[in-house]
Order: structure tokens, then C-alpha cells, then sequence
């Protein structure tokens, strides 16, 4: 039996690997890869880049990926640290609306025109709520109550200037109130939050849907709005604008590149990014936790920013937060 002519073999694999490798995405170049969660372990940041680093391993788009948690000043001390950081290799950091607020708030040496804004990822819509025996059942009802008096009010959100306190500020401009009469609570985020508002410690409430769906299913929560564009899927809330009130608000969380980065280094890295949230795992991880897909490329994600933090500027020098 003839084995062939070994020489046809070699080269037969030769051109099959050499076409391997480059059909392989130009990300499959990323090595050593650093991603920057600018915030503690468990918040939102800290889930978007431990996501990124399992999909981006799994699927072979970068390698020995690693998170560093840079917690501080809404984000702004894992910025600095990633602006002046030194070396070349490729790194990323998570960053989303509430870092806009932040560097304005903390007057931030560093900002957003240092870095290359890479893509939007997902957002989480909010609703207000109250707790399910509050006597507002409605938005109309808590309109009423705030301009009949504003102090009676108590606003519960993460911190000041965070989207939180941003989507109520959005309310009541919307409503033609004045924000400098909001009674804005810092109440924590998550259970301690929800424990104000079911304790009657503050009025109203907000944070991510999904924070919050738990409550609202087993009627310890009632929604009185959402600030999507339109009625979400499967989530029986009405939105701002179908109530009359022209508020739309999408906490938003993205990947930023380092600044002055070489066109190709920038397509290296667009590229890993964009085929990880094509994956069904980065889809799936998503469905799981409630973010909503608004992926955005980069020149789009760019200019979406630039937009962004005009509008969140004039709401803050509004709330008195920005001078």
C-alpha cells in the first residue's frame, strides 16, 4: 500500500497551518492582558471585567487575563493609576456613567479624553420604587407629593452625583421642580437600600432592575416608573415617558483602551472585543444578570461619551454638585 509522496504531505500541512493561523482573529495576539476594575470586588465594574476575562479565555481571544480591583473615588483612582501607568502591554478598565459624575464631582486630575474609548457594553434601565405599603401608588403621586412639599420627599441612592441621584435629578427638572430642594439620601446600594425604603427610612429608591426584581416579584416593592425608552420585555413597568415625564436614563458600563494607542493596537484590541460580546457565553452571562445589550463600536461609543457628559455636566451644576 502506497503511503503517497511525504513531501505533497508536508506541504499540505504547512498551508493548512499557515491558513490557520491567519484565518485567527488578530486578537488571538493579546497576551498578558490586565483588565482594571476600578471599584471593590462584587459591584458592577468588578462583574463586567471578571466576565470579560473568563469569555475572552474561553474563546481564545486574549490569555492569561487578569483583574485588578482599584477601588476609590467613584472609579477616578483606578483611572489615574491607568492613565499613568508605564508599560505597553495591552490593558483595559471598565468604566460606565457613574465614573462620569465622579471625575467632575472629585475634580479629577485624569479624565476620559486621556483614554480610548473602546466599546459600550450593556446598561441596566432603572426603576424608582416605594415599598408596597407606601400610600404613593403612582409616579402622579409622588409628583404631587414633592411639589406640595419637597422635604417630605427622602431620595435613596448609592452616593452623591452616582446615576442615581443623576435619575432624580432628570425627575424633577423634568418635572419642574427645583433640584436644589431634593432631599437626597446616600443609602447604600443593593439590600441596604432596599432596607431604607421597606423600613420607611426614605420615600423612593432606585438602582438596576435586577437588583431589585426579587422584591418586586413577591409585592415587598411597588414600581411606580422605569427610565428605558420604551416597556422592557417580561417587566410589567411603566416607563417615564408614557406617564408624561421626559426622563430616559441607562446606567451604562463600557471598556475604555489606554490613550495614544497605534491604529493597529487599537483594532487588536476592538477586535477581541467585539467577537466576545457576539459569544453566546458573554450572551448568556448577560441574560443572567439582568445587562442589557448596548454594545457600541468604538467611533460610535466616542461620540455617545462626548454627548454623555455634557448632559450629566448640566444636571450636576444643577444638583449644585458641579460649580
Amino acid at each position: 500500500m502506497s503511503l503517497g509522496n511525504p513531501a505533497k504531505g508536508m506541504l499540505a500541512a504547512a498551508v493548512l497551518a499557515a491558513a490557520a493561523l491567519f484565518a485567527a482573529p488578530a486578537s488571538a495576539e493579546i497576551k498578558n492582558l490586565e483588565i482594571i476594575a476600578p471599584a471593590n470586588a462584587g459591584g458592577g465594574y468588578d462583574q463586567h471585567a471578571r466576565a470579560m476575562q473568563q469569555v475572552l479565555q474561553d474563546h481564545k481571544l486574549a490569555s492569561s487575563v487578569q483583574v485588578v480591583n482599584i477601588p476609590g473615588a467613584g472609579g477616578t483612582i483606578g483611572l489615574s493609576q491607568f492613565v499613568t501607568a508605564k508599560k505597553r502591554n495591552p490593558g483595559l478598565m471598565i468604566s460606565g456613567l457613574g465614573m462620569i459624575g465622579a471625575i467632575l464631582i472629585n475634580k479629577s486630575p485624569v479624565s476620559l479624553d486621556q483614554v480610548t474609548p473602546l466599546a459600550r457594553l450593556t446598561g441596566e434601565y432603572q426603576p424608582i420604587v416605594v415599598a408596597a405599603d407606601s400610600p404613593l401608588k403612582t409616579l402622579d403621586d409622588l409628583v404631587r407629593k414633592f411639589k406640595a412639599d419637597p422635604g417630605s420627599v427622602s431620595w435613596g441612592g448609592f452616593a452623591v452625583g452616582s446615576p442615581d441621584h443623576i435619575l432624580y435629578g432628570l425627575l424633577v427638572k423634568a418635572i419642574g421642580g427645583d433640584v436644589s430642594k431634593m432631599n437626597y439620601i446616600a443609602a447604600g446600594a443593593g439590600g441596604e437600600m432596599m432596607a431604607s425604603v421597606l423600613g420607611g427610612h426614605i420615600t423612593v429608591a432606585t438602582g438596576g432592575y435586577n437588583e431589585m426584581a426579587s422584591q418586586l416579584q413577591a409585592g415587598k416593592l411597588r414600581a411606580l416608573a422605569i427610565s428605558a425608552p420604551q416597556r422592557l420585555p417580561g417587566i410589567d413597568v411603566p416607563t417615564f415617558k408614557e406617564q408624561g415625564v421626559d426622563v430616559e436614563l441607562v446606567n451604562w458600563r463600557a471598556v475604555m483602551a489606554p490613550g495614544n494607542l497605534k491604529a493597529s493596537e487599537k483594532q487588536i484590541l476592538d477586535d477581541a472585543v467585539s467577537a466576545m460580546v457576539r459569544t453566546d457565553d458573554w450572551k448568556r452571562i448577560a441574560a443572567e444578570r439582568g445587562w442589557i445589550d448596548l454594545y457600541l463600536p468604538p467611533d460610535q461609543f466616542a461620540a455617545f461619551v462626548k454627548d454623555e457628559r455634557t448632559r450629566i455636566e448640566g444636571v450636576l451644576t444643577e444638583l449644585g454638585l458641579v460649580k
